[in-house]
């Protein structure tokens, strides 16, 4: 068992590897500068997925609102970049526009680095962290919550449209060419922003995957599986849900900073409930609870819907539909569950892949 053990982690360090270096060497000498931004893109999504996976897959939280995280912390990226590119009154375009004579107050600590970046984490991580306390301690789960992260997805839109003076309204803030003097447009920087995304991706998985393989991970699915049993043996579910909400908050905030230097914009359009469930959609179709095939359900989820976007303009939502509804008819647990599948047909043993909930309580109790 430890040999098989020990085997499984040298491949999977291997497999690591491999993917990095295709990733941060192979790739951005070989592909376009257009498909490079896309795919730095796509990988933006993949962290939040990474998320939504510590939160839903291991944490049972199933979570129809990462817009909202997302979306604050694209603002708090947006904001600094504009402030950065604002004119000779200080005033970004867009309040100028609007007839703004100053900068609002709750602008200004965004024209300092040293605000803008950690508010990117920060901020979203606070508002998950007060709104699970809130939440988890009324024992609220299951529908009512992904309920609940929905409508205050689709209120963000709404407070965003709303404030056309503050926020750019339905256009959002755009025209985003510069940061820290670089000029985004310029090809050498566009490949150092998709090598930062991969470099960010490559942490956030190592962090989720450190979190969902210690002592905490093993708790957390167990509170998934059986919360009340697993109150009843002194736990306090409420403290360890709030940690993985808070987590995969953080995790999507970095995704939507890391979204503006890739795409230049940060509107309205790319939060609330629908670009919400796409991200759950390329979840779902890697399959639920395996960090790995988030990501990978993430990246073919967005390269299907570019590609056939292309091809089927008028037609690739039912396409993205088919795909879904193919991988929840014929692999519940995803594409990663297929390989689940094969590894029981093999002649050689193998360990299961889930951990049942009784085994759980055992080794966290």
């Amino acid at each position: 068992m430890t040999a098989l053990l020990r085997s499984r982690r040298t491949h999977g360090r291997a497999v690591f590897l491999l993917i990095g270096f295709v990733g941060l060497v192979v790739l951005p000498a070989v592909m376009s500068e257009f498909r490079l931004g896309l795919l730095a893109k796509y990988l933006c999504f993949a962290i939040v997925a990474v998320g939504i996976d510590l939160a839903w897959g291991y944490g049972g939280m199933l979570t129809l609102g990462q817009g909202l995280f997302f979306g604050l912390g694209g603002y708090a990226m947006g904001m600094f970049l504009k402030l950065q590119e604002a004119g000779p009154d200080g005033l970004p375009d867009f309040m100028s526009y609007n007839g703004l004579e100053k900068v609002p107050a709750f602008w200004q600590p965004f024209r300092h680095a040293w605000f803008a970046l950690p508010a990117v984490l920060l901020i979203p991580m606070g508002v998950a962290a007060g709104l699970g306390a809130l939440v988890f301690r009324q024992r609220i789960r299951g529908a009512y919550f992904a309920i609940l992260t929905q409508a205050l997805a689709a209120a963000f839109v709404i407070l965003l449209i709303g404030q056309q003076g503050y926020t750019a309204g339905t256009n959002g803030l755009t025209n985003m060419k510069t940061m820290f003097g670089y000029d985004l447009n310029d090809p050498t920087n566009q490949r150092n922003v998709y090598l930062a995304v991969a470099v960010c991706l490559a942490i956030v998985y190592l962090v989720a995957r450190q979190l969902v393989h210690s002592r905490y991970g093993r708790l957390l699915i167990a509170v998934r599986d059986g919360e009340d049993r697993v109150r009843f043996l002194g736990y306090n579910p409420t403290v360890v849900k709030v940690l993985a909400f808070t987590v995969s908050a953080g995790m999507a905030g970095l995704a939507g900073a890391l979204f503006v230097p890739v795409v230049g914009i940060m509107s309205p359009a790319a939060l609330g409930i629908v670009p919400s469930l796409e991200l759950l959609i390329g979840v779902a179709v890697g399959g639920r609870a395996t960090l790995v095939g988030a990501i990978g359900g993430t990246v073919l989820v967005n390269y299907a819907k570019t590609g056939l976007s292309e091809h089927f303009a008028s037609g690739w939502l039912y396409f993205q539909g088919a795909l879904f509804i193919l991988v929840v008819a014929f692999a519940p647990k995803g594409l990663a569950g297929i390989r689940d599948v094969i590894r029981r047909r093999a002649p050689a043993p193998d360990m299961p892949m889930t951990i049942e909930p009784a085994n759980v309580l055992e080794a966290v109790g």
